[in-house]
């Protein structure tokens, strides 16, 4: 990295620091929406907002239930409304090493630093969600971008233990995938940091669109858990349209299965891992009229994967989140040639492998700090000659943030992250290493 990054980076580990002087330890409490309706302290649900603890992940495999009379919305107060907003006022600093820029002289492009920072927000997000009645959920999310252009992230409705077992719930509409290490629930939200790349990752050249598994998909979901939530399993059957509405991919499917066992480590506490796999097909071409697409007239289906293990790991303190994934599709998603279209000479399946460690050290309810190390490798280009270390990935992020309060009607927390990424030989000229940063700090509020 530049000089400019490290001193970049040595202001933000300065803030960090400065934090820790600054903090103290006061009694933390709920996420609004749902500590409204039953009075509880955000503790009971959170290590840290948004991320959940054991208990948290149980009361939302229950469909935000405590399972008690309280659930019913006929025993709540009539004014209470089950809805949070959530929105990022910030300063943030981005910057690319390389980026293709027209000289003064003529068309040619040449590649440039570019970076620019300032003072702005983030996108909206309205939050409903709770009982309809006793063992009937719902969720609806409605976000829009900076711009206020909005879309819905997440439409659901749940019918909860069926045949009055936990081990039968259905879930229908839009919504995250059944990820124990949630992506929406994330705790880095910077331009270069806010996602988990795995969850996105297609090789250089690559148009298969559907297999990313940090989107909401649109579908129907079978889960289930024991009582204490230690043993899930979900199932969920899927529009292979990552989530668009309005069928535009046409009749392609594709399945999302996960399992996850927690165990008791003595006194380090609850401990869990798991598998998971994303199978499926998406159409590689469309019909068009006068040139231009027809929606849902998708053909020339082929095939995707992803499959993986995780685990959360506890030591006092201390917690990790760890994920690996294998990928992988076929040729015609690699070498982006319609179905209906000969291969080119030598054409394969590309795949790869990847992995991230995210560890998060709470110093005290009110204070978390949050460090990720990634990685993408791809094992086999979907052409020979390519070279074999082309887009791969590093991604690094450091964090901390503060909540200075966080009571049963707001959620308040000062946000400070730094990421950096390296993508091999994507420079949009030389083909060389493309690197970017962000630097941000800002107040993450919900109500």
């Amino acid at each position: 990295m530049s000089s400019r990054i490290f001193a970049v980076l040595q202001s933000v580990i300065c803030a960090m620091l400065l934090l820790v002087v600054l903090c103290a330890s006061t009694p933390s409490h709920a996420i609004p929406a749902f500590a409204r309706k039953y009075g509880m302290p955000c503790s009971a649900c959170h290590e840290a907002w948004p991320k959940l603890n054991n208990f948290g992940q149980t009361f939302k495999d229950n469909g935000y239930q405590l399972m008690n009379d309280r659930d019913a919305p006929i025993w709540q107060n009539p004014a209470y409304w089950p809805i949070t907003f959530r929105i990022t006022p910030n300063w943030h600093r981005e910057s690319t090493n390389k980026v293709g820029v027209d000289t003064a002289a003529g068309p040619n492009a040449v590649e440039q630093s570019i970076a620019s920072h300032g003072f702005d927000f983030s996108g909206l997000d309205f939050h409903t969600g709770g009982t309809l009645y006793k063992n009937i959920s719902f969720y609806v999310l409605p976000s829009s971008n900076q711009y206020g252009a909005f879309h819905f992230e997440t439409v659901m409705a749940r019918l909860d233990n069926l045949l009055g077992s936990s081990w039968l719930n259905l879930k229908l509409g839009k919504f995250e995938l059944d990820n124990i290490i949630s992506e929406k629930r994330i705790l880095t939200i910077s331009n270069n940091g806010g996602f988990y790349r795995l969850y996105h990752f297609a090789p250089v050249g690559d148009s298969n669109a559907f297999g990313a598994i940090g989107d909401n998909q649109l579908g129907l979901e079978v889960m289930g858990h024991s009582k204490n939530d230690r043993d899930r399993y979900s199932v969920a059957v899927l529009s292979s349209n990552d989530g668009q509405p309005g069928l535009p991919a046409g009749n392609s499917y594709s399945t999302f299965l996960t399992a996850s066992h927690a165990f008791e480590a003595g006194k380090l506490g609850v401990q869990r891992v798991g598998a998971y796999a994303f199978l499926g097909e998406a159409p590689t071409y469309f019909l068009t009229s006068n040139g231009a697409t027809i929606p849902g007239s998708g053909l020339g289906s082929k095939s995707f994967n992803r499959e993986g293990i995780f685990g959360l790991f506890y030591v006092k303190a201390l917690d990790f989140s760890v994920f690996f994934q294998h990928g992988s599709d076929d040729a015609h998603f690699g070498t982006n040639t319609p179905a209906n279209q000969p291969l080119p000479t030598g054409a394969r399946a590309p795949s790869w492998n990847g992995a991230f460690v995210e560890t998060h050290y709470t110093a005290n309810p009110q204070l978390i700090f949050i460090e990720r190390s990634e990685f993408v490798r791809v094992a086999t280009q979907a052409l020979p000659g390519t070279p074999s270390n082309l887009g791969n990935i590093d991604a690094h992020t450091v964090g901390v943030r503060w909540y200075p309060i966080m009571s049963s009607r707001a959620g308040f927390a000062w946000h400070n992250e730094f990421s950096w990424v390296r993508q091999r030989g994507v420079a949009p000229v030389s083909g060389t290493d493309l690197s970017s940063n962000s630097v941000m700090t800002g107040f993450d509020f919900d109500f």
